[in-house]
């Protein structure tokens, strides 16, 4: 080891899964030898960060909203009939919906 030019070991524990994984992206590349493939990737690979918050934040509205129609189906269901109150909230959760699809998509870009 003393001769070598490489003289610090890295260690990263893999599950079986991302050593297939590892082995199936290096196999894509003329490379046979997992030292250098990984040594390549970690020098000029490049990260893409996505920030998910802000569709977590919308997740949560479109939850709130599904129970609010849900809610509104039971009562429908109990009572066996649809009140004019109980459409136009429907209506406007659908609106809601689509409103923070826009939003979600125009975050994307």
């Amino acid at each position: 080891m003393s001769n070598r030019k490489r003289k610090i070991m890295l260690r990263c524990p893999v599950t079986e899964e991302e050593r297939k994984l590892i082995e199936q992206k290096m196999a894509l590349l003329p490379t046979s030898k997992i030292g250098a493939y990984l040594r390549k990737m970690a020098i000029d690979g490049y990260i893409i960060y996505t920030d998910l918050s802000p569709i977590k934040e919308y997740a949560k509205e479109l939850q709130a909203i599904g129970k609010n129609i849900n809610q509104i189906a039971k009562r429908v269901n109990s009572t066996g009939s649809a009140y004019k109150e109980d459409i136009e909230e429907i209506k406007e959760k659908v609106a809601e919906i689509w409103r923070l699809q826009r939003r979600i998509l125009s975050s994307l870009h």
